[in-house]
């Protein structure tokens, strides 16, 4: 088939920008490599006059997102507009009008996916979304073709390369959350909606994908355990170090396949400094991912920016390009692996935990009977004062126990007046 790939674009940031760059400059080598001969086609912005630094013709631009969706000859649209409302109904007209989509958008897909796959299915169109997690890592790929043989009892790792960036640059320099936040922001590293990447929804919002891809299910954001890393101090950094871990930000998505559970948690945990994924620093991710044919399997890379989305976004376009000459798609699990989501009592795990405490006779004691009531067994524990003041700060470790056990504790601790404050708890990974 000798039909020309004409391609159009919502948006053109900085990750539509790469992709425009690198498929202009490379065309000849682009061509060879889809199997056909691609056009460049009407680019969708909110602003045709504003200078870019890629070679947008002028005559392609448009403010009017609906010439490119409703343009017949276009044949794929690349949505790299952002957002969830507008990007949506787009994305629909899109299939309606017989197009396939590529997107970066993991939000869109978090809250939306669901929908936008069968409305894909039934206009029998491509929606390609390589690029909506991990970045450069092809990891909707691995999982989806090279690991097909697999089921996955769990998938963690490092999403998100803004929060690796602070975590790392703590550790390293000793310097506070509040000052490597500010660097990150002047560095454009930071989203300018700060609570997406330091609170931990948009790792979230990237395992939901992975969950979907792997399991067949959507999780929606109120079914996981979403935790970010604004209350990650210095002081937790030390201990972590002396007792060889690593804090990261890390999606933990876990599947017991014997009661037909599944778990997504998002949350800053301590991580043996023996592994791979703790040892993977600055803005780079990781994705670790165990399969019960192959075992265990890491993958690293790049997880932001304009280029490594850029290769993720043209890989995609590339499938599109294909599926156009008449390659058949690989068709996604579907939601009917029945498994449902496992309670706080069915997700077990050690525990970090750090709080202060009137410096008062009996105040121990008080503490651990909390701790007995709660089924939560002690494993290690540390007090320490500081010079002018009266409260002792504690850190404490627990043998295995469950979230709700830890809930429960929590939730008795903050009513006790034996604390000064709320306690702060850190999962401890182990295998």
């Amino acid at each position: 088939m000798n039909k020309v790939c004409k391609i159009g674009f919502l948006g053109m940031g900085t990750v539509a920008g790469g992709v425009w760059k690198h498929l202009w400059e490379n065309r000849e080598e682009m061509r060879r490599r889809f199997g056909c001969d691609f056009e460049l086609s009407k680019v969708c912005v909110r602003d045709v006059s504003k200078p870019r630094d890629v070679p947008v013709p002028a005559e392609l631009l448009t403010s009017n997102p609906l010439d490119v969706v409703d343009d017949p000859d276009i044949d794929v649209v690349c949505e790299l507009m952002g957002g969830v409302d507008e990007a949506y109904k787009l994305t629909m007209r899109a299939f309606e009008n017989g197009k396939s989509v590529v997107t970066a958008n993991k939000a869109l897909l978090c809250h939306r996916g669901g929908e936008l796959f069968a409305a894909a299915r039934k206009a029998d169109c491509g929606y390609f979304f390589e690029a909506s997690v991990a970045g450069g890592i092809p990891i909707i790929k691995i999982i989806r073709e090279g690991l097909i043989a697999n089921r996955f009892s769990r998938i963690y790792g490092i999403l998100n390369g803004t929060c690796n960036y602070i975590l790392t640059r703590m550790e390293r320099e000793g310097a506070s959350y509040e000052a490597i936040l500010a660097d990150a922001k002047k560095l454009g590293y930071v989203e300018q909606d700060e609570s997406l990447d330091v609170d931990g929804f948009d790792t979230a919002h990237k395992a939901a994908v992975l969950a979907y891809i792997a399991h067949g299910k959507w999780v929606p954001l109120e079914d996981m355990i979403i935790e970010g890393i604004r209350s990650v101090t210095l002081d937790d950094m030390l201990w972590a170090r002396d007792f060889d871990y690593r804090i990261k930000l890390v999606a933990n998505i876990e599947c017991d396949f014997a009661s037909r559970k599944l778990s997504v948690r998002v949350y800053p945990a301590l991580l043996p400094l023996s592994g791979i994924v703790s040892n993977v620093n600055g803005v780079f991710n990781a994705v670790a991912i165990d399969g019960d044919v192959v075992g265990e399997s890491v993958f690293v890379g790049r997880g932001a920016g304009r280029e490594a989305t850029a290769s993720a976004v043209i890989s995609d376009i590339a499938d599109a390009a294909k599926r156009l000459r008449g390659a058949p798609d690989l068709e996604f699990k579907s939601d009917d692996m029945g498994l449902s989501m496992a309670s706080l009592k069915d997700m077990p795990g050690n525990f970090y935990m750090r709080f202060c405490v009137r410096d008062e006779a009996g105040i121990l004691a008080q503490i651990t009977s909390l701790f007995a009531e709660a089924g939560v067994s002690i494993e290690q524990l540390k007090q320490s004062k500081r010079a002018g003041d009266d409260r002792a700060h504690i850190v404490l470790t627990t043998h295995k126990t469950n979230e709700q056990s830890i809930e429960k504790l929590k939730s008795s601790l903050a009513e006790t007046s034996a604390l000064c404050g709320e306690p702060f708890v850190l999962r401890i990974f182990k295998k």
